[in-house]
């Protein structure tokens, strides 16, 4: 399975006990690019080769997605741990502060790179989230069911992976499409095949899940101890000005207490927006960094 960013140069890296997919290219400040839930690195083929005249650019599969290792146990899926597998595969190319970028997973792993490693960070941009904590914490019935798979994903085994397993294809391009009124055919045909191959392997579906499961019994608490804190690195919040973030959060003020020094900025589009509209994604994204590189 190619990474599907045309131009960039693919490899795994051992790090963090896990195997790490990533695709490389361009030369400068490093930039690290973390895609999010049903996807795969090949998320940023619209995005990445726009940002290498300026940057290395980085973009990497998540632990239990795509080419990266899937590793057994609901403890494995917390961001913690995924964020620790990105300063690390970091670390191995010789980068030990990054600007950091991720949507939705990735967004979250990123969140949680940064509290726990804010040293490691040069800025910060954030997807098309809201805090974890905030949204299970403070659950509304119309966030419930608009984002009904955080909750039928996080079921005990194996009856997720055993639903979702009739009909890959069926489910995960529901979540494509459901999120922002986008149609499968609007989605690039090499990156959709990169998701499709990644998301119809039964250890591909049970990380996922474990992903999910992880996040109310693990990522909750952890972001509940670390309430109060503000990241100080400059940060960026982009959002779907159609998605569903947007419809039932003011997603710029979840925000606003937890990073210190934040942009905000709404996308058109849906969810999917890095997908589906890169040229507005690239232009915001490189406004920010070029304000903190020039």
């Amino acid at each position: 399975m190619s990474g599907a960013i045309p131009g960039f140069e693919d490899g795994l890296a051992e790090v963090n006990g896990q195997t790490i997919a990533y695709s490389i290219a361009g030369s400068g400040p490093p930039l690290l690019l973390l895609h999010g839930f049903p996807q795969t690195r090949a998320m940023w083929h619209g995005i990445a080769p726009q940002l290498t005249d300026r940057f290395t650019v980085i973009a990497a599969d998540l632990r239990g997605y795509g080419q990266s290792s899937k590793p057994e146990g609901v403890a494995n899926y917390a961001f913690r741990e995924m964020a620790a597998d990105q300063r690390a595969l970091m670390a191995h190319l010789g980068h030990d502060r990054f600007h950091l970028v991720g949507h939705d997973r990735g967004a979250r792993t990123a969140h949680r790179l940064a509290l726990d490693a804010p040293e490691a960070v040069a800025s910060l941009t954030l997807m098309d989230i809201v805090p974890t904590h905030l949204l299970v914490s403070e659950l509304k019935s119309s966030v419930a069911r608009a984002y009904y798979h955080w909750f039928f994903l996080a079921q005990p085994a194996p009856f997720p992976e055993t639903m979702i397993g009739q009909d890959p294809d069926y489910f995960f391009e529901t979540c494509l499409t459901g999120w922002g009124g986008a149609e499968i055919e609007d989605f690039d045909a090499e990156a959709l095949f990169a998701y499709r191959q990644s998301w119809r392997w039964p250890d591909c579906i049970q990380a996922m899940c474990n992903d999910y499961r992880a996040a109310l019994d693990l990522d909750v608490m952890h972001d509940g101890i670390d309430l109060g804190r503000q990241l100080t690195c400059p940060a960026l919040v982009l959002y779907g000005s159609d998605g569903v973030m947007a419809r039932l959060y003011d997603v710029p003020a979840t925000w606003a207490d937890r990073l210190a020094d934040m942009r905000a900025l709404p996308i058109p589009g849906g969810h999917f927006f890095p997908d589906l509209n890169p040229g507005d994604t690239t232009r915001a994204l490189k406004g920010f960094l070029a304000g903190l590189t020039s």
